[in-house]
């Protein structure tokens, strides 16, 4: 699963995609957590637009906003069967910029905190859907779930999943509103290759989503 992860310097990203359209609230973030506001890229009217999305999907059929604590992820298995995210997969995908992200590693009582990178600290971005629900006042919450896939072998120690993290060519692919095809979708989402990768271990202050700063990220002392 992905329940944190850092997006800290990723302005390179929104000029890699030609973004025209700006946030004012963009900062540096250390400690995303679910239910947070969070920026995302998606293509509207064949343009890369940012939008900001709350982080725990709520799809517009659904009854109270609260089902999005529990939809954070979604499986890259399942994505094309399960009534949450079967009718997003061809229309409102979107890329959701982080430069890292945390996973803990059980030893004994003690959960370890690691935060996953790719080499040099580069940008990327994870494939995510989002959806629209409005309720009965007519407001609108614009919603996002980060998709996930079986870990690869740097992360497979401390947990059997990961945030799919795409490649610059898959991620033209996936915000392409032309592409369709749900297998060819669905094939993008594979494990991101383990030597393209480093993990260190941080700090317990990355436990509580209430801390979000330096601390977060540096290496743990050893």
């Amino acid at each position: 699963m992905c329940g944190r992860f850092s997006a800290v310097d990723i302005v390179e990203l929104y000029k890699q995609f030609q973004i025209e359209n700006s946030v004012a609230s963009l900062v540096p973030r250390y400690n995303i957590a679910p239910s947070q506001e969070i920026p995302a890229i998606i293509s509207k009217n064949n343009k890369n637009e940012l939008m900001m999305l709350r982080w725990g999907l709520v799809p517009n059929w659904a009854k109270d906003p609260s089902i999005g604590y529990k939809i954070i992820n979604a499986r890259a298995e399942t994505i094309d069967i399960k009534p949450s995210f079967r009718h997003l997969i061809t229309s409102r995908r979107c890329l959701i910029p982080a430069d890292g992200f945390y996973e803990w590693k059980k030893e004994g009582k003690i959960k370890k905190p690691y935060r996953f990178i790719l080499q040099g600290g580069k940008p990327f971005t994870f494939a995510g859907l989002w959806d629209s629900w409005t309720n009965q006042e007519g407001k609108i919450i614009n919603s996002c779930t980060i998709i996930t896939t079986r870990s690869n072998a740097l992360i497979e120690p401390i947990h059997d999943r990961m945030p799919v993290i795409l490649t610059k060519e898959n991620e033209k692919l996936w915000i392409d509103q032309d592409l369709k095809e749900q297998e060819l979708l669905k094939s993008l989402l594979k494990p991101y290759p383990e030597y393209l990768m480093e993990a260190y271990e941080v700090s317990s202050v990355v436990n509580s989503p209430k801390v979000d700063d330096e601390r977060c990220i540096a290496r743990a002392a050893v």
